[in-house]
């Protein structure tokens, strides 16, 4: 498995000021490009750690989720990664190795390694390796459903999930899950889709979810609302409600990304997320 990992740096000062970069009302593109130093984020309470916050909840737009892409060098972790009470979260490790406790049980988590940490479960994360570790951390305010139980966090990795092909494509399109989509318990979902060089998304989906989609590996196009726009290994492609959304993998390799999306449960109509 390949999974692409930013490093840094700035660009030459001999390079023109171009790129790929695209904010509409209905998507937004941030290639890999714009992963450069300037624009790392500290976060509280780490140490040793920067951070590249990729999506956050916006007015109008997406407003469900954070993403970030987290470095942490050697020594670094923080104690307490989570500082807001009913939040869930998914770890997933892109480069070096991650030492994640949580609620008591520590674990060691490689490139590919997966971690669903649930609402109100205490966790820390530290990396005790001498090389730089990498991950993405999604974040989501998990909303409770009277007469279902919470979820209950649990670690695993990609290599150990066997893709789901989807039906009807015969296998040029599969997606890796990691919970249960008829449980719902889960109100996010983050699983890995892979396309064979040639496979594709033929029609125009509309739907209600978000998502969050990072290509961990490989090319392909995506129509977003409309628009054909070339994706590589490291672009993160953030959607809103509704946005019609197709693609096909570009070869020569497989096409893969890593999804976000919100799932299982009711539209509210009032308390915080109404519409005034």
């Amino acid at each position: 498995m390949s999974y692409f990992t930013p490093q840094g740096g700035l660009p030459d000062q001999t390079e023109l000021v171009s790129g790929r970069a695209i904010v509409t009302e209905a998507y937004t593109v941030i290639p890999k490009g714009v992963l450069r130093d300037i624009v790392t984020s500290k976060l509280p309470g780490f140490t040793n750690t920067r951070s590249w916050i990729l999506a956050r909840p916006i007015s109008g737009f997406a407003t469900t989720f954070s993403q970030l892409i987290v470095e942490i060098g050697p020594g670094g972790g923080a104690e307490r990664p989570e500082q807001e009470l009913g939040v869930e979260g998914v770890v997933f490790v892109t480069a070096g190795e991650l030492t994640l406790t949580i609620e008591g049980a520590t674990h060691v988590l490689g490139p590919g390694g997966y971690a669903y940490l649930a609402p109100g479960a205490p966790w820390s994360v530290a990396n005790e390796g001498a090389e730089f570790a990498s991950f993405h951390w999604i974040r989501k305010a998990y909303e409770p459903v009277d007469g279902v139980g919470l979820p209950a966090s649990f670690v695993t990795s990609d290599v150990d999930m066997e893709p789901q092909p989807m039906p009807d494509t015969e296998g040029a399109w599969a997606t890796t899950r990691f919970v249960d989509p008829d449980d719902l318990a889960h109100d996010m979902h983050v699983n890995i889709v892979t396309f064979q060089p040639g496979g594709k998304i033929s029609f125009a989906e509309t739907h209600v979810m978000e998502h969050g989609i990072f290509v961990l590996e490989g090319t392909g196009v995506y129509r977003l609302n409309g628009d054909w726009v070339e994706v590589e290994a490291g672009d993160f492609m953030w959607l809103r409600a509704f946005c019609p959304q197709a693609c096909y993998a570009g070869g020569p390799g497989p096409f893969r990304y890593l999804l976000y999306k919100d799932v299982n449960r009711q539209v509210r109509l009032t308390g915080r997320d109404a519409i005034r």
